[in-house]
Parts: structure tokens; sequence; C-alpha cells
């Protein structure tokens, strides 16, 4: 590589690396991050701590002492009784004593309660409280069969299924849900980010030839060094969006227990984190060739997007197929569909989440991928030199063709 590669790899990136919507669409990005990774936290800052005291109208036979006894390990219901009327305790919610009321009687044999509020939106509240009553209601009917508290816990108690793997070093359940959703984060990132940045290079080689600056440029540095520097800048420029907004993930993270646990921070493997940026570096180089040489052929920008359709198409269904898998890595399908080149990056990474993969099924599928980037690199540049210098409307798929067929001129 020369000089002039160097000289548009660099323009490359420092002139998105400088640009308005480069700076603010990172910005965005991480505030989100870090709002996502602080979210228990806001919760509670604008959460009301204080309790919320609910009056209740016992019209039963002693509903009221038990529900008092089910609820005093929630702090953030008090129940008090209500012996007045009903209008006194409409006046109490009205003026904000109270959260709200609730009416207690009995209708043939059967429980019935009325929740009254200024409105309804908060259905904690009302889910706490039916949990609590449902409860009562166990207990209440197990005294009047004569059922013993130790009896009805054994009739409610829960069937715990134990999972064991016989295959070896088989991922415990617990080291698969959170694979599970490392996985289906790392999975969305590589999805947006290649269309992201595959669609800005292609964006990139429409622009300059529907400015004709590409003249300019053929002239002074061949096709395929041009094509290359683009790429390759502009995938520096996708790391460098990407390692700020894991560092302000990461870093937010840190701090907030929930999130942590559900992403498995504590426990996440290394290797796991290896072959996310491995296949998604060689994703990338693969769609990135792709709208590369789509873009060459397209004149206008305009165009752009009726030639990016079908790369579009396949990063959207292999994301899909990877969706898929997130449930059924074993699939037979699946499996399959991992050693496609065009789907590998993402189906690939996904099964070396959820299983233990072969060390050979991973090597044969970075091989094919490699092969398959190997061989677009050689197609691609022939095409990209050709497409250069097309200016007529990118009408159909014949224009690759046609593209080749100036190449060999």
């Amino acid at each position: 590589m020369n000089n002039k590669f160097w000289i548009v790899f660099a323009h490359t990136y420092m002139t998105k690396l400088k640009s308005k919507s480069f700076f603010i669409s990172t910005m965005i990005t991480a505030l989100i991050i870090f709002g996502i990774g602080q979210l228990d936290r806001i919760i509670e800052a604008f959460s009301d701590n204080g309790q919320k005291t609910i009056g209740v109208i016992d019209q039963t036979n002693g509903w009221y002492e038990a529900l008092q006894a089910q609820m005093q390990s929630n702090k953030e219901i008090k129940l008090v009784r209500h012996n007045e009327n009903e209008e006194q305790a409409k006046k109490y919610v009205q003026t904000e004593k109270w959260y709200a009321y609730i009416v207690l009687h009995v209708q043939n044999g059967q429980l019935k309660v009325a929740y009254y509020a200024k409105n309804i939106a908060d259905s904690d509240v009302t889910h706490e409280i039916e949990q609590a009553l449902q409860q009562v209601k166990i207990v209440m009917m197990a005294k009047q069969i004569g059922l013993t508290y130790d009896q009805i816990n054994a009739l409610y108690a829960p069937i715990a299924i134990e999972k064991v793997a016989l295959e070896k070093h088989a991922k415990t359940e617990e080291q698969l849900d959170q694979a599970r959703t490392i996985v289906y984060v790392l999975l969305f990132a590589m999805y947006m980010f290649v269309l992201m940045y595959g669609s800005m290079i292609m964006m990139e080689v429409a622009t300059e030839k529907s400015s004709r600056i590409m003249e300019i440029l053929i002239s002074s540095i061949s096709p395929v060094q041009q094509l290359f520097g683009k790429i390759l800048g502009i995938a520096l420029l996708s790391l460098t969006q990407f390692v700020v907004i894991l560092t302000v993930g990461y870093t937010s993270l840190q701090n907030s227990d929930m999130l942590s646990q559900l992403l498995g921070m504590e426990k996440l493997p290394l290797s796991l984190i290896v072959y996310g940026m491995v296949f998604f570096l060689l994703g990338y180089l693969l769609y990135a060739m792709l709208f590369a040489v789509l873009g060459s052929i397209v004149s206008r920008v305009e165009e752009v997007q009726q030639m990016a359709g079908p790369v579009t198409m396949l990063v959207v269904a292999a994301f899909i197929m990877a969706m898929f898998g997130l449930n059924v890595p074993e699939s037979p399908f699946i499996t399959v569909m991992s050693f496609v080149p065009f789907f590998t990056p993402m189906i690939m990474f996904l099964r070396i989440g959820m299983l233990n993969v072969p060390i050979w099924e991973i090597a044969l599928s970075l091989i094919l991928l490699v092969g398959t980037i190997a061989f677009l690199f050689v197609f691609g540049s022939k095409i990209y030199r050709g497409g250069v210098l097309m200016y007529n409307q990118a009408s159909s798929w014949k224009d690759l063709k046609r593209a080749w067929q100036l190449t060999k001129r």
C-alpha cells in the first residue's frame, strides 16, 4: 500500500469523525446507553418513596385483619380501617389524604372487592392488593375445610424442575440465560452497525460520483486503493464509535446491580467478546464490500436505496434467523445456516454463545467466510474499477456486467 491509500484512508476517517452528524449520533447513543444503565436509579429518583395509604371498608367477618397481616411486610402500602360512611372515604381520596380505598363484602359466599381511586392508572397497587387478597382467600378457605398451614404450603408449592445436561462441558441453565442476553445485545449491535456503516460507504461512493469528484480521484489513485481506503476508514470510524459506546455502557453498568446481573457482566467470558469482535469485523468487511460495489454502479444518491435493498435484506434475514436461533440453537436449520458466509457472522456467533461448538466447525465457518471476503475482494475490485466510470442510471443488475466489461477495456 502506498501513500495514496493512506491519504484516502485518513481522509475518510477524519472527515467522518469531525462531522457534526457523527458527534451528535455518538453522544445521543452514549446518553441513551448511560440512561439504560442507570434506569433503576432514575426510576427510584422519580418514584414516590412515601407510603400509599389505602382505606378499607370491611363489610365481612374478619377479612380486614387477615389482609392487614398479609400486607404487613409491604412497605409501600399502608392499610387503615375506615368505620365511617363511604362518602367520607371519597373525600379522603379527593383531598389526597388517602391514595385510594377499597370495600370488602361477601356476596353468595364469594368475596367481592371494589377499588376506588382518583385514577386507576397505577396497576402496581391493585396488583399488590389482589395478590394479598388471593393469599388471604386461600387461608380463609383452608380454615373452613380444616387444612393446616403445612398442608396449604404443600398444596401450592411450585414444582421445581432440575435441568441436567448430559453432554460434557455443556452450559448450565444460568450460563445459558446470561449468554442468551449477551448474544442478543451483541447481535443487535452487529446488525445496526453493519447496516449503518455499510450504507454510509455506499452513500459516500454515490455522492462522489454524483458530484463528479470521482473523475478527479481515479486520475490520481487506482479505484482499488480508493475502495479499500474508504472501507477501512469507515471501519475504523465504526470501531471508534463502538468503543465509545461500549466504554460508556460498561462504566454505567458497573454501578447498576439490576442490569449487571441481567447482562451477566460479572461472569462475561472473554472468549465470547473475542469471537464477537472477530465476527463483527469479518461481517462488516463482507457487507461493506457488497455495499461499496453496488455504490460504484450508482450514479445518483437517489438510487442508493434501490440498489442497497438486496444487501439490506440479507442482513435482515441473518438477524431474523439469529433471533429464531436464540430459542433453538441446536436446530439443524441454524447449524446449516451458520456455514453460509452471508449468515455466518451472526448465526455462528450465536451458536458459540449458546452451545459448545467444536473447534473444527468454528474454523470451517471462518475459512468459508474469509474465502468469500477474498472472492469479493477480487471480483468486487474489478466491478468497482469499471463501476466508477459508469454515469448512466442504475436500472438493473445488468449494470454489474457492464462494469465488468469496462474493466476489461
